[in-house]
């Protein structure tokens, strides 16, 4: 993709509402009278400059007197007065008078001034005191001239503009800039006049000379502090995003945004790097290494030395490393700490005040040198837990610095006994980091020094399992087949049994594998049929279960029940936990919703007491569908909360049931009105995930974004999920619903037709032939087929309209079957899908007409078990069919009424306005809504005379004559009519303006 960096003033300010209001806010008191100053800090390049230059422009659209100057890096003492000259080369072009009046101003400006004023027009100079060259006179007295000259001319000119005068940069100012800062600050009272002045706190040091003087200035009433901290997650990716003139990946802006750790300047150089590389770009290297290189050259040492161990390295870790290289430590360690190079971390840590200045230290090292480095740490941790050491973590670190030392045998050794232990802890994305890294040197090392009771079979199998717990099942897929290829099923049929069962399950947890699934179990299970009871062939029957339940249900019951019986006999609670489960999900599609729940809550409560924590979840998340099948929402959001939080405690958050529980969770949030969470839940992990879960993610959160008429931003979205179609079922669908809904939104029926009739073709060429996410679909396409036929009589078009009320009657017809031989979680259709299919039959009840009353009722009251936006759109329609009724307005009213506090609520844009449209066009007086009267006509007259006669069905040519305006002239006013309706026709203008109720209908 191309990307153009954006760099420097031409980035929009993002993120900074409060800092800006806060000085937006101090610039308003002094131009009240009331004179004040702003100390601004942050770290270099979080965004202290930017930050001003947009306070100097709001100043100045304000009508305020901006200065400025800066101070510089040139040395301990720096250029005396250096901001102040620049302001008073500033004053000597806005008010010369003034600045000659003062001579004491002349010492700071550069060169002969000589000329006086004699005439009026005349040039104006300044003569600077005979001190200057001709014998310094007194320094305090001289000093406190340039003071008092300086603030009398800025007081002097407050009285006629608000004065705002910035200082940058002050951790380079020199003593006498200091002393003048002070004495301006100080003598702050009723001036219209601001100060502010930026510095650089990770610049202060213990012993910098501008600590002593903050600390005095901070103490005076007109003086506030403003500390600009980094950007947070959010805010950093919405700066990066800004950076590229273009739309860049989402991964590349994470990752930028990541590196940056929401410093700007970080940002716009890895922006304009583009991430070619892994390293940090060469201009901020230099930047960064410009800091250690102040440092002495013992200190310089001990930094290097830290940046081997990352990030963080702990006190009692650097200091002996640094004894066995012979680097003085705690003289260095101190300078380093005292410069802001390094940081304390609590109470035993030391970090990098940014990883990217570790990186650049880092990459700054020999390679030699290097690995020199890396080995005296391998050694000290290896001296450490011979010692008995057993932090967790000792493992994983040696690992890496064997690594990188070249000790390829102690390596592979750490990577596993690594991986064990993440995996005992419940991180398995960091446990299938450290496999991963055991793979790789598994050939690289002899096999008498590899480790014991471990096989590459072993960790192939582990990695499968962790990738599918870490959210990235093709790779588990993956890793599950090299396990087979290595698997010697003559010499332990047991062991290969396992790892056709680890395949089938990973294989099952991919959308559109179920065949190679069965095909694997069905190898697995006859290597272990004629055998007896073992714990691999409780599993191996308990995944037979779950893998056959929708193909052969009769085989799947008795391959269910015969692994709790072998998993008791056996001791293995996690595939009796896991069979039991499958009997739930059994019972419940034949309509045993009792025995169902049973087993369910049995198998949760088997599989938590035998820690089978993958099981535990696969059994919550069908527990809890009944309740979101049933209806029950509060209940079922409550429930994936806690189910949710469980599968995070367990380190399963992105596991195969950890994503369904999160998906569940998102899809019952928005149902009940909470789309703040459903847009939390919706959100991706903080690291790299499979594609899968990225996209069933974005398709959840699709509905949020269409919803409250993010409808560019949602379009986006779905464009990009049509890639990732064949994944997941539930992305088609949820792309359908999304898609169908963004186009009648948009007004645009033909595309919302054919987002609906796109998934219809997807799922017949899949081989679906039932799907109760249809009865939802067949709605939505019959809405777009509402619309078609309407703008069909109004073009009167009787072919178009009756081909638009067949098309509804086949999806009508589509609904009804789906609800009869789809497969609901219950055995029987719960209040969604006949919600739906109330609302279908509704809809078709608007093809040649407002609608029927009863039918609209009848979908109100379905979606009353808690939808509450699918009621209030409901609602909507309802009041639509009322309006056309005698006796119906006030209920009219009162349904709109009742939609509109829902769509307010919950942010609902479109929802809101189309409600608003329908009382304006019906004059209809809603409480919480602006009378008809309010109502602010779009068109201007001239605008609107036009849209009426084209309406009649005039030409451009009649319209011009009728109105005594050119053909050209209603051309550009048809243009614009076009332009605010969102129309690309003029027929389609027309049969907009009549729908929001902008012409009212002739005859």
């Amino acid at each position: 993709m191309d990307l153009v960096p954006r760099l420097g003033s031409g980035i929009p300010l993002v993120a900074r509402t409060t800092e800006i209001d806060q000085l937006r806010s101090a610039l308003a008191r002094a131009d009240s009278g009331t004179a004040g100053a702003v100390l601004v800090s942050g770290d270099a390049g979080v965004g202290k400059s930017r930050l001003l230059d947009e306070l100097a422009h709001y100043a100045a659209e304000q009508g305020a007197l901006v200065l400025s100057g800066r101070c510089l890096d040139v040395g301990e003492t720096g250029l005396p007065y250096l901001p102040f000259a620049e302001v008073i080369a500033q004053l000597l072009r806005i008010d010369p008078v003034a600045v000659a009046s003062r001579p004491a101003l002349g010492r700071l400006l550069p060169g002969p001034t000589t000329t006086e004023r004699s005439e009026p027009g005349e040039p104006i100079a300044v003569t600077p005191p005979p001190g200057r060259h001709h014998g310094q006179p007194e320094r305090d007295l001289a000093q406190l001239q340039l003071f008092d000259a300086l603030f009398a001319v800025l007081s002097e000119l407050a009285e006629d503009h608000c004065v705002l005068l910035i200082v940058e940069d002050l951790h380079w100012a020199d003593p006498s800039t200091r002393d003048l800062l002070s004495f301006l600050l100080s003598r702050l009272r009723d001036q219209r006049l601001l100060i502010v002045a930026s510095y650089r706190s990770d610049d202060l040091h213990r012993r910098h000379p501008l600590r002593r003087l903050l600390a005095e200035l901070v103490r005076l009433p007109a003086v506030e502090r403003l500390d600009l901290t980094p950007f947070n997650t959010a805010d950093a990716r919405a700066f990066v995003a800004a950076l590229a003139e273009k739309p860049m990946p989402e991964d590349l802006i994470a990752q930028v945004a990541e590196k940056s750790e929401g410093n700007a300047f970080f940002a716009e150089e890895l922006m304009d790097a583009c991430l070619d590389t892994d390293g940090v770009p060469t201009v901020l290297a230099d930047v960064l290494l410009a800091r250690v290189e102040r440092l002495s050259s013992a200190t310089q040492t001990l930094v290097r030395l830290a940046s081997v161990a990352g990030r963080r390295v702990r006190h009692a870790r650097l200091q002996g490393v640094a004894k066995r290289v012979g680097v003085e430590f705690d003289e260095a360690l101190l300078e380093a700490v005292q410069h802001n190079v390094l940081q304390v971390d609590r109470a035993d840590f030391y970090a990098f005040r940014h990883a990217l200045l570790r990186e650049a230290v880092y990459g700054d090292l020999l390679p030699g040198e290097r690995v020199r480095l890396h080995a005296a740490y391998a050694q000290d941790i290896a001296a450490s837990i011979a010692e008995g050491g057993s932090r967790r973590g000792l493992a994983a670190a040696l690992a890496h610095h064997s690594l990188e030392s070249n000790d390829l045998t102690t390596a592979l050794d750490s990577s596993v006994r690594a991986g064990f232990e993440a995996m005992d802890v419940g991180a398995p994305a960091e446990a299938l980091r450290h496999i991963e890294e055991a793979l790789k040197l598994w050939d690289a090392v002899a096999a008498d020094v590899r480790p014991a009771k471990t096989s590459e079979d072993d960790l192939l199998r582990k990695a499968s399992y962790l990738a599918g717990a870490s959210g990235e099942p093709e790779r588990a897929v993956a890793f599950a087949r090299s396990a087979v290829d290595q698997v010697d099923a003559v010499q332990d049929p047991e062991q290969a049994a396992e790892t056709y069962r680890r395949l089938a399950l990973a294989l099952h947890a991919v959308e559109g594998r179920d065949q190679e699934a069965v095909d694997a179990i069905e190898h697995a299970w006859r290597l272990v049929a004629d055998r007896p009871p073992t714990r691999t062939r409780s599993w191996v029957l308990a995944v037979r279960a779950s893998t056959l339940r929708r193909v052969n249900p009769d085989g799947a019951r008795w391959s269910a029940e015969q692994a709790i019986e072998d998993g008791r006999a056996t001791g293995s609670g996690g595939a009796e936990a896991d069979a039991l489960a499958t009997l739930g999900l059994l019972d419940g599609y034949a309509g045993n919703v009792d025995m169902a729940k049973q087993h369910l809550a049995a198998a949760v409560r088997r599989a938590a007491a035998s820690e089978a924590f993958s099981t535990e979840l696969r059994a919550r998340y069908f527990l809890g569908m009944h309740n979101l099948d049933e209806g029950r929402l509060d209940e079922a959001v409550r429930y994936y909360d806690e189910c949710v939080e469980r599968a995070r405690s367990t380190g399963l958050a992105w596991s195969s049931y950890g994503l369904e529980l999160r998906i569940a969770q998102m899809i019952g949030k928005y149902a009940n009105g909470d789309w703040d969470g459903a847009q939390a839940a919706s959100e991706p992990p903080g690291r790299p995930v499979s594609d899968t879960v990225l996209a069933r993610l974005a398709a959840g959160g699709a509905f949020v974004m269409v919803g409250r008429g993010r409808l560019d931003e949602a379009e986006k979205t779905l464009k990009e999920l049509r890639g990732h179609w064949h994944r997941d079922l539930e992305i088609v669908m949820y792309s359908g619903y999304c898609g169908a809904a963004l186009y009648v939104w948009r007004n645009d029926p033909d595309r919302a037709a054919g987002m609906v009739n796109d998934v219809l073709a997807w799922l017949a060429k899949a081989g679906i032939d039932w799907h109760l996410g249809v009865i939802r679909l067949s709605a939505w396409g019959i809405t777009a087929q509402v619309m078609r036929a309407h703008r069909a009589r109004l073009d009167r078009d009787s072919a178009k309209e009756q081909a638009a009320i067949a098309e509804a009657d086949r999806l009508l017809t589509l609904a009804e079957n789906n609800a009869v031989h789809g497969l609901p979680w219950t055995g029987q259709l719960g209040p969604e899908g006949q919600a739906w299919l109330v609302t279908a039959k509704a809809e078709r009840t608007r093809l040649t007409g407002p609608g029927d009353p009863a039918a609209w009722q009848a979908a109100v009251d379905a979606f009353s078990y808690g939808d509450v936006y699918l009621q209030a759109l409901s609602r909507l329609h309802h009041a639509e069919s009322l309006v056309a009724t005698t006796a119906g307005r006030e209920d009219a009213a009162a349904e709109l009424a009742a939609a509109n506090q829902v769509a307010a609520r919950l942010g609902a844009t479109p929802l809101a306005t189309a409600i608003a449209d329908l009382a304006r066009r019906s004059r209809l007086n809603v409480p919480g809504l602006a009378t008809p009267r309010d109502h602010v006509d779009p068109f201007t007259p001239r605008e609107r005379a036009v849209l009426t006669l084209v309406a009649a069905g005039r030409t451009n040519r009649q319209v011009g004559e009728e109105l005594y305006i050119s053909e050209k002239t209603v051309s550009v006013h048809l243009s614009r009519i076009m332009a605010k309706l969102g129309a690309s026709r003029r027929a389609e203008a027309v049969a907009t303006a009549y729908e929001r109720g902008l012409l009212e209908p002739s005859g």
